[in-house]
């Protein structure tokens, strides 16, 4: 889920940037301090959208930077458990595939991708059900359920989990067909 989150914060602004305008100043230095943070309360910090800084600064004996209070808005993405998402493949292993959901990818393990024996192959880069011959490649897009969040503090990237074994969820494509009453895998060009 995306979200925009009003915050407070001191910064500091380096002698450097004396020259250029105070509020561009103070977008620099919030978005080297807080985009691509990622925060268990917050979730994933993609962006500084707005920000009101006040001028009246502090100088602190012995640094030369001056320190303002400002107020910022940001967006994030943080993801829910059991929350209902569309994602793309970006990329497919003998393990599972990588789902492109907001900023981030989610693990789609093979045992969560369908009721059938998958098999990968390499040359094709593709996942293939043997009983109903459902192909999984670079691209597809799927419906899945998050199953599973971790939020490790910086700006290192976290886990999700993902499910497509549940109903009305997989590939958008199985779910067309499935709705339309055809066995058959419907292509999507």
């Amino acid at each position: 889920m995306f979200n925009l989150i009003t915050l407070k914060d001191t910064i500091r602004i380096d002698p450097s940037m004396f020259d250029e305008p105070l509020e561009d100043a103070a977008y620099t230095e919030l978005r080297s301090k807080y985009e691509g943070l990622v925060d268990e309360d917050l979730g994933y910090i993609i962006s500084v959208i707005d920000l009101e800084v006040n001028p009246n600064g502090r100088i602190i004996p012995g640094d030369g930077g001056t320190h303002h209070s400002v107020v910022f808005r940001i967006l994030t993405f943080y993801p829910q458990l059991q929350e209902i998402i569309e994602g793309e493949v970006v990329e497919v292993a003998d393990f599972g595939t990588f789902l492109r959901i907001g900023p981030v990818d989610a693990l789609l393990h093979v045992s969560q991708l369908m009721n059938d024996f998958i098999s990968y192959d390499e040359r094709q880069g593709v996942l293939l059900g043997r009983e109903t011959g459902r192909t999984i490649s670079r691209g597809d897009v799927f419906r899945v359920r998050i199953v599973a969040v971790s939020f490790p503090r910086g700006r290192s990237s976290g886990k999700i989990g993902v499910t497509a074994r549940q109903p009305m969820l997989g590939k958008l494509d199985w779910i067309r067909a499935e709705l339309s009453g055809s066995d058959k895998e419907e292509e999507s060009e």
